[in-house]
This record gives C-alpha cells, structure tokens and sequence, in this order.
C-alpha cells in the first residue's frame, strides 16, 4: 500500500482554503492509495467550536470527492456540530473516505482537558478498525496517543492512523509515544501532525510512518507544510508478528 501524509499549515476557520491547500499538495504528490490529513484540518483546533464546527458537511464532501477523483482513501479529522435528543452536541470526528465515496467516522474518545476540549464536545465510545486493501486501520486522534489501553491490539488491526494537532512544546512526547504504540502493538503507525501557528500553539510538524519496530520509514519535512509518500508491504509485519510472538504474551484487559 502506498499511503501519503498530507502535513497542513492550517488557516483559522477557512475550510475552502484548507481544502484548496490539500488538494494543491495531494496534485504535488504521487499517486496513492491512502492520504492522510491532520486533526481537523479544514479549521485548525478550535475547543470553543460555536460557529466554527460544521453542520452542512462541506469539509466531508470535499473528502468524498477529492477521494473518488484520486481514486484513493483520505483519512483526517472534522469538528463537527450534530443535533441530538438534549440539544445539539460537538463531535471531533475522524473521518475514513474510501475512494468510492463510502465513509467509516471515529470520535475522538480522549478529549483534551488542559486545553478546554472536554468543556464543549463530547467523547466518543467506540473504536474504530476499518478494512481497506487488505490492511486493518484503527483510527485514532491526537490525545489519544497517550493512553494505551485504549489502543491496545485487541487481535484487529495491523496499524494505526493517527491525526493530530500536537504542539511543538511537547514534540518530543510526541515522537517517543508514537514509537511506543508502534513497538507495544507490533504495528505500523501512521501520523500526521499539522505545521504553523494558531492562537494558542506552535506546530512543527512530526508526521511520520514508523513500523512495529519502532523505526521511522518516512518523514515529513519540519516547520514547513509538505508532504512524503511510501509503500509498505503487509507481509513484512506478518513475518515479524509470526516470528516475535510478544503479543501472545500481552495482558488481556
């Protein structure tokens, strides 16, 4: 599977833009079977969501679309606005659009406290694993990353796509937590991170593909909106799962 990370400069509330920019860096790049957006991508990280999170769907859209054009899957995260039986409700959603336009979503489960997500959306409580050219993907968002349980292979997924908005200050957990959930869950990881500024962070960026090894295959450029491509051959994990059997030793819980 060829999979490429789309690593955004994102512009504050503009999902028009932040569409165009994607659809620029996904014409830049070869042709893929799996395209990989930030963590709400189409708006920047916005915890106070009134009037920013969508309720028409453009942003989606844009996803089935661009997806059915390129022939191939997008993944990556939209703040959301649904109505519900209490009144309406904000979701950070992760979608995965299948390059016929079908779409799988997950909702961020770990909603981020110190920076007041938990105050306006609400959590998810399902994971998802979606199947897609032989590959098993669970998607996960941002936040998530630090807690393991969560994420544990549970026997049904060979890697995790991750999107995120995760600023520069803690970079460095960052990259030895992506490493973690890699070598933990014998597993690729795929993850992608924005780059620029928005009123409250630095981004720098840090997207990368890293194999059950904990070994980084592919990496974006830092500081700077950019993007890198690579294959990855199932078979490889297989082989290593089959010969390094420490998942039949894990605690089941």
């Amino acid at each position: 599977m060829r999979i490429t990370l789309l690593q955004t400069d994102i512009q504050w509330a503009s999902p028009e833009a932040n569409a165009a920019h994607a659809e620029r860096l996904m014409a830049q790049s070869a042709q893929s079977d799996l395209y990989v957006l930030p963590e709400m991508w189409s708006t920047g990280f916005a915890t106070q969501p009134s009037g920013i999170a969508e309720t028409d769907h453009r942003s989606l859209e844009w996803m089935r679309q661009a997806a059915q054009r390129s022939r191939a899957a997008i993944s990556g995260s939209i703040a959301i606005r649904q109505s519900a039986a209490t009144g309406d409700i904000y979701l950070n959603r992760h979608y995965f659009v299948f390059p016929d336009g079908d779409v799988r979503w997950y909702d961020k489960r770990h909603l981020f406290g110190y920076g007041g997500e938990d105050r306006h959306y609400t959590a998810g409580t399902q994971r998802t694993v979606v199947e897609y050219k032989g590959w098993r993907w669970q998607l996960l968002t941002c936040y998530d990353l630090r807690f393991p349980v969560w994420s544990r292979y549970r026997g049904d997924y060979d890697g995790i796509i991750i999107v995120a908005n995760w600023p520069s200050s803690r970079r460095t957990a960052w990259e030895v937590l992506l490493r973690a959930r890699a070598i933990e869950n014998q597993c690729y990881v795929v993850a992608v991170n924005r780059v620029g500024r928005d009123a409250v962070c630095d981004y720098s960026g840090g997207s990368m593909v890293i194999d059950a090894k904990g070994n980084v295959l592919a990496a974006c450029d830092d500081n700077v909106a950019s993007t890198v491509s690579i294959d990855i051959d199932i078979s490889d994990l297989l082989r290593f799962r089959e010969k390094f059997r420490v998942l039949d030793d894990r605690d089941l819980i």
